[in-house]
């Protein structure tokens, strides 16, 4: 008697599925490794962090909770008598005060000229292009450098703007552009303005490029202006480029140092101190590095607070 061999295609059929269960799993050495090689690539920029953060950090905060003068070390602690010593110091409010006027000036002018500069190269036409290089060209200049040469374009007796409006018959007296806290203060927007405009346009453009086309043609097609379209959907579209450029315009104005330092060295009579010149003048003009420290810790915890606040309401925004 002849035994049939079975059905190849019944015994498959009959075989149960193999479940993502029974898949050979990846052996206990191979895992291993691979966290070895992980961990191995995470090594340098954990390194870097710890010491260039981390330890500055909590060197930073043992240093205000100490008597730390800059020429003679750590003298034992004096909590909270650092921080006790910033409201009292006569700079701190006017300080407070100029930053926050500053930063709201900046924000406002500079992401706005930046929306406007974005808007007008976000189409692909003839010389696109080279206005892009053009308006984005002062970003590549450092900001110390760019100061300096503003100080020279604002010098009353050297500078080429004043004699330029002395020649036009604008003026009868050379202008100081950095005389008065109003003009002082201006002037610096101005130059801020100038330098960081075409990077703020850059980070706006791309978020204008991401749109799609054809919810523009939808919404052309339905009757909607420019300013509707503006309204309804470029600037909702374009919420998290905004939010980008808001966080670091703010966070870059409050740290504010650099201009004014070359500018204004924070006249005329401490008009344009900011809280950071505060900070440089505690630690290496009166020598007193436990009270700049503890400044340096108020400042890092308002911009955590603030950038926590910004965080939370991005996230509210993209909920609803």
């Amino acid at each position: 008697m002849q035994v049939k061999a079975p059905d190849r295609a019944a015994a498959e059929h009959r075989a149960p599925p193999r479940r993502p269960a029974d898949r050979p799993r990846t052996s206990a050495p191979r895992w291993r490794s691979r966290k070895i090689q992980g961990l191995g690539y995470a090594a340098p920029t954990a390194l870097f962090v710890a010491v260039f953060f981390l330890l500055p950090l909590l060197l930073v905060g043992q240093m205000s909770l100490s008597d730390w003068p800059l020429l003679a070390g750590d003298r034992g602690g004096n909590a909270p008598e650092n921080y006790t010593d910033i409201t009292d110091s006569p700079l701190f409010w006017p300080a407070v005060r100029f930053t926050l006027l500053y930063t709201v000036i900046v924000t406002v002018v500079l992401l706005g000229l930046a929306l406007l500069l974005a808007l007008l190269v976000q189409e692909s036409r003839p010389g696109a292009g080279f206005f892009r290089t053009v308006y984005f060209l002062p970003g590549a200049l450092g900001l110390a450098s760019a100061s300096l040469l503003f100080w020279g374009l604002y010098s009353p007796t050297t500078g080429p703007l004043s004699s330029t409006l002395d020649k036009l018959g604008l003026v009868d007296d050379p202008v100081s552009f950095l005389g008065t806290p109003t003009s002082a203060l201006l002037s610096t927007v101005f130059l801020v303005v100038w330098k960081f405009a075409g990077f703020y346009m850059l980070i706006l453009l791309v978020g204008l490029q991401r749109i799609p086309h054809e919810v523009y043609e939808a919404a052309r097609m339905d009757g909607a202006s420019r300013a509707q379209i503006f309204r309804s959907i470029t600037l909702p579209l374009l919420r998290p480029s905004l939010a980008l450029s808001l966080l670091l315009c703010v966070t870059g104005s409050l740290l504010a140092f650099d201009q004014f330092f070359v500018l204004t060295k924070g006249g005329p009579d401490n008009s344009t101190v900011t809280v950071v010149q505060l900070i440089y003048r505690e630690a290496f003009q009166r020598l007193n590095l436990g009270t700049a420290a503890a400044l340096s810790i108020l400042v890092l915890g308002a911009l955590l607070l603030l950038n926590m606040a910004q965080f939370r309401g991005l996230r509210r925004d993209d909920a609803s």
